[in-house]
């Protein structure tokens, strides 16, 4: 199947991008703080480390989503719960860095963001359904033995 490298491929791609966005951000501070520009009145050393530790937050956010794909490849089930969240968020950050990577840096990156978009899509489609076992019951309304299976009576108020 593919599940299980795409789920691979998926966590590599998202701790790479994790680590780049940091380093970018980190160099971006950096470079803010040795030019000591200032935006419209800003204080350049304030604007040095918001961006130092946006770059961190969104690194950690995009290290987090590929601890999660790592996970679902390594168990090879479906995320749940908050991971399934994470994931969706992950999708959903990476279709507008697509729209505005477009416009600012180019299609490149556009594409690249689209790529991982898909990877992180795929990921969560290529879970979505469970295999059902052999033996399960039949889905014509059935039990065992073919007797219809119907619900326990009502209860009654003395």
């Amino acid at each position: 199947m593919v599940r299980r490298p795409v789920a691979w491929i998926a966590a590599v791609v998202l701790f790479g991008e994790a680590l780049g966005i940091a380093a970018l951000n980190w160099i971006l501070g950096l470079a803010v703080d040795r030019q000591d520009m200032s935006l419209a009145g800003l204080d350049p050393h304030l604007m040095s480390v918001s961006s130092k530790i946006g770059g961190i937050v969104f690194g950690l956010y995009f290290a987090l989503c590929g601890l999660v794909a790592l996970l679902v490849a390594l168990r090879d089930r479906p995320a749940a719960g908050f991971g399934r969240v994470l994931l969706i968020s992950a999708a959903v950050v990476h279709g507008l860095l697509g729209a505005f990577t477009w416009g600012l840096v180019g299609w490149p990156a556009f594409l690249f963001m689209m790529l991982v978009l898909g990877l992180i899509v795929l990921l969560l489609m290529t879970y979505d359904r469970p295999a059902e076992p052999a033996d399960a019951a039949p889905l014509d309304g059935t039990g065992d033995g073919g007797t219809p299976v119907t619900s326990p009576p009502a209860p009654t108020a003395p």
